[in-house]
């Protein structure tokens, strides 16, 4: 399961973007968390599956580390 750190999180949108550690970022929309979406902070350590979307891959399953 990858790992990263929430590099942005946009609360009132209700999404955000991760920085992985193989260097690539991903987008994440809060139906994409386990746990409460309000409670995320950027720069938290954070686990995720990938999934396929329209346009391009994403974030998905994302948790706290």
């Amino acid at each position: 399961m990858p790992t990263g750190t929430i590099k942005k999180l946009v609360t009132e949108r209700g999404f955000g973007f991760i920085d992985s550690e193989d260097g690539k970022e991903y987008f994440f929309h809060r139906s994409s968390t386990e746990g409460e979406f309000d409670s995320l902070r950027g720069g938290e350590q954070v686990t995720f599956e990938v999934e396929s979307s329209p346009k391009g891959p994403r974030a998905a399953n994302v948790r706290l580390a």
